[in-house]
């Protein structure tokens, strides 16, 4: 069952309300996909790999590995996206294959199929230092505390934060995940940190600017659930 959740929710997020124009792997929680590497490219958080199919060619992104060109791979777990924008390559890919590489010892939060993986480290942020960020500037403009203790106020309503990440899980439910201080709120409470989703790549300890719409009482299935999030959030230095 949880399963089918994970598979509605990531439908929904990313859009895949059409089939692509060329044979892809279906979004599914259980896909995969096997190739030949043709070409890989690494960042701070993520592997690329240009596949060759028996579909034809596909983009995939895995959490970073040693990969080299020529291997034979296969991709478990994989969810396709759409018009998914790395800034870090600075390219947009029409479709990419979001997974985890067979073999690796990659654990299942950073393809999407664990949300208790994800939770698990939500108490336990890995930069946990003095942190003191100015607030953004605007009409939108919001401390941590403010989003998190005026969520029902804030409502479905835009969000501009400044923060520093101090939790970063790429790749969950076709979203990366932001754990996002200011040095603003109370740990006791939780005021102090809010937890965003994007599509965009950042990495622990970057200050970044969060633009975002401030959403309330989001059940992730399987008894997880969040209070408060900035989602649909892009990111600036």
């Amino acid at each position: 069952m949880l399963r089918w959740i994970l598979v509605f929710a990531l439908l929904v997020d990313v859009g895949l309300a059409r089939a692509a124009d060329k044979p892809v792997p279906a979004a599914s929680a259980s896909a995969s996909v096997s190739g030949k590497v043709l070409e890989v490219k690494d960042v701070d958080n993520y592997t690329y790999l240009r596949l060759k199919t028996r579909d034809g060619e596909v983009w995939a992104a895995v959490s970073r590995a040693p990969v080299k060109t020529g291997a034979d791979v296969t991709i478990v777990d994989a969810n396709v996206m759409q018009n998914f924008e790395s800034r870090t390559l600075n390219r947009k890919f029409d479709r990419i294959v979001f997974g985890s590489l067979a073999g690796s010892g990659a654990t299942a939060a950073t393809a999407g199929g664990d949300l208790g993986a994800l939770h698990a480290g939500a108490a336990r942020p890995a930069d946990t230092g003095d942190i003191k960020v100015a607030k953004a500037t605007g009409p939108d403009a919001r401390t941590v505390a403010e989003v998190v203790t005026r969520r029902s106020e804030l409502k479905d309503k835009p969000a501009l934060v400044r923060g520093k990440v101090v939790k970063f899980t790429p790749a969950v439910m076709g979203k990366n995940w932001i754990h996002l201080r200011d040095g603003t709120g109370s740990a006791a409470d939780g005021s102090n940190d809010v937890v965003v989703t994007t599509r965009d790549e950042t990495k622990v300890g970057d200050v970044v600017l969060v633009k975002g719409v401030v959403r309330t009482d989001r059940d992730l299935g399987s008894g997880y659930s969040y209070k408060v999030l900035i989602e649909e959030a892009s990111l600036q230095k």
